[in-house]
């Protein structure tokens, strides 16, 4: 965050004291207020917008450690720093035990004073990007619990809105840790059908054998261990969703019976001879390329065009990094609570790892990921050293950024633009000379920041 974001309150009854100290922290860029004694500087912190509290440790009225332990009832999130002479450095190191960031000795360097208040300031800077990244996170899921602000998720749920009122079948494609179940849900929860149920089934994690009475039911006898009739997952869905995840695993005689209820809504239970009829609609997910498969034979052909009536391709982390600091808060939140820990963000470094890593896992890794950080971690703040080893060492990588073909050229720029600032940590002169383009380009690029100002023309002085 730029020094110009962060309130600095000088505290002090010397006058000429607060004045010096005023001048050097805006020539660094900082926001000063002042107040005169502890208890105008008490008052003052109370209207909140305080940063750093600067305060002398002798003032009248209250005291710079009395104004401390103000400040930690009234601004706990406040960084203080005290001013102390010779003699009272023992007291001042008290007051560190009491939860004082720091202190400066009279009469002190101006080299000391900057060091001290920057270290001070990149910690409050820390502070308040996790407050906007929960901030964020509060209104950032759109539909359920999908979370993600990127152009390509925005696509996404746009076109979740558009098909989750109709009838049509769904056919959701995506790396596996994508999130294609929580697609799923949004599209059920959006239709008419949501007062009915949304039943669920992973055709890859049973036999064929089961899958057929797991999808359509049995009746007593059908087979070993059939002592009753049981319903099966179409009959359950009646009226409502049916969520087939991994339906590019079906073998082609289940492919089969499935194309059946898709074009007639009606089957048997296994054992069975009774024909049953059905309202359902199916959604199913995918990771890997039907079309290809179709190609290869593998793969009904109707029944993919069947499926295949409206198609959500969900991006791979690695297309969506944006999200990442929004998705690593809310998985912070979810274990943090959970294992009765009080952390409230990430160090900027962490965060540059969780954004420049590969993310194979998609999603699902990133929240293993977090959850294992939040168990290790020893601090109010997630560190490199609570991620996993595979996270080191990839700040090369964050040098590349991956487009997928299709991608908008706008978007395209937009991205690079974005990934430039990131990596430059928002210099944006030298984002700008890496790219090759106009400082002013960039600031008519990004929304909210305004162009830099055309520095006065000053006439030469006559030869």
């Amino acid at each position: 965050m730029a020094e110009s974001g962060i309130h600095v309150l000088v505290v002090d009854d010397d006058q000429a004291i607060r004045e010096a100290l005023s001048r050097t922290l805006e020539r660094m860029g900082f926001t000063v207020l002042v107040a005169e004694d502890g208890q105008a500087g008490l008052d003052r912190l109370r209207e909140g917008a305080v940063h750093i509290l600067l305060a002398d440790l002798m003032m009248p009225k209250l005291s710079g450690q009395e104004l401390l332990k103000a400040a930690k009832t009234v601004a706990p999130d406040v960084e203080v720093i005290l001013i102390t002479g010779h003699g009272t450095v023992e007291d001042a190191v008290d007051a560190m035990k009491e939860g004082a960031y720091d202190f400066i000795t009279k009469p002190f360097k101006r080299v000391q004073l900057e060091r001290t208040i920057r270290r001070a300031a990149e910690k409050q800077a820390l502070v308040l990007q996790n407050r906007r990244l929960q901030e964020q996170l509060d209104t950032a899921q759109g539909l359920g619990r999908i979370i993600g602000t990127s152009p390509a998720m925005l696509r996404t749920l746009e076109l979740v809105r558009q098909v989750a009122p109709s009838t049509a079948s769904v056919l959701i494609q995506g790396e596996s840790g994508t999130g294609k179940e929580l697609i799923a849900d949004a599209i059920h929860h959006g239709s008419p059908r949501r007062e009915r149920a949304c039943v669920k089934v992973n055709c890859a994690a049973l036999p064929e054998t089961l899958l057929e009475s797991e999808l359509f039911g049995h009746e007593r006898g059908a087979f070993t261990g059939a002592v009753g009739r049981r319903e099966g997952r179409f009959e359950l869905a009646d009226g409502g969703t049916l969520f087939m995840d991994e339906v590019g695993e079906l073998t082609p005689a289940m492919q089969a019976k499935l194309l059946r209820v898709l074009q007639a809504g009606e089957f048997e239970r296994v054992g069975g001879t009774k024909t049953l009829k059905v309202d359902v609609r199916v959604v199913a997910a995918t990771n890997a390329d039907l079309a290809a498969r179709v190609q290869e034979k593998r793969f009904r052909e109707d029944l993919f065009y069947r499926l295949n009536v409206i198609t959500i391709q969900l991006p791979p982390l690695r297309e969506r990094r944006e999200d990442i600091p929004l998705l690593a808060q809310h998985f912070l939140r979810r274990y943090a609570a959970r294992n009765e820990k009080a952390i409230g963000g990430f160090t900027e470094e962490a965060l540059d790892g969780l954004q420049t890593y590969a993310w194979p896992g998609n999603v699902r890794e990133l929240e293993n990921v977090v959850e294992r950080a939040v168990v290790l971690c020893r601090s109010d703040l997630i560190t490199p050293g609570d991620l996993p080893e595979a996270l080191a060492g990839t700040s090369e990588a964050g040098r590349h950024l991956v487009i997928s073909i299709g991608t908008p050229l706008e978007e395209v720029e937009d991205r690079l633009i974005g990934e430039t600032l990131r990596y430059t940590k928002g210099d944006k002169t030298l984002a700008a000379k890496l790219l090759g383009i106009a400082t002013r380009t960039i600031y008519r690029r990004i929304k909210g920041d305004a162009e830099p100002p055309t520095p006065p023309i000053v006439p030469r002085d006559p030869a």
